[in-house]
């Protein structure tokens, strides 16, 4: 389950920094082949766990959906920068607006954090005792964790 919940960290991560515009690592995001990439990692992680093939539904079905809203998540990240710089480059920029747009995002980030959470907590329901051992063993491993 870390490792999932990590692999839908990592997709928050590469959402808010790279936009999928631009920005975050000097250039242009694909959202397909980062989509691409997280698949891959969660395949690897599902067959070291000997995933059915119902586990391995329900993960990507989880993934996909923590995808598309990290996706979303990151479109109006970039209307909000744009709106930022409009406002920055006024004569007069609305503070009032800045500071709303600012909790605005603030927000977002803070409930799709919680369904990051929602997503960790169902993955876990569907994998066995032995395979969030498993996983629990291996983050600690990697980060360690004792």
């Amino acid at each position: 389950m870390k490792k999932i919940a990590i692999a839908a960290s990592a997709v928050l991560a590469v959402v808010l920094l790279s936009g999928f515009r631009g920005g975050g690592w000097g250039g242009h995001r694909d959202p397909e082949r980062i989509k691409q990439f997280i698949t891959w990692k969660v395949d690897d992680k599902l067959e070291d766990l000997n995933a059915t093939d119902a586990q391995k539904q329900t993960v990507h079905a989880v993934k996909d959906r923590l995808f598309e809203q990290g996706k979303q998540l990151a479109e109006e990240h970039q209307a909000t920068r744009q709106e930022v710089l409009t406002q920055l480059e006024s004569d007069t920029p609305d503070a009032q607006r800045l500071h709303s747009l600012v909790d605005a995002r603030i927000d977002a980030v803070r409930a799709f954090a919680h369904q990051v959470v929602d997503a960790a907590l169902e993955v876990h329901r569907a994998l066995t005792p032995e395979q969030r051992k498993q996983l629990a063993t291996e983050y600690r491993e990697k980060m360690d964790v004792h």
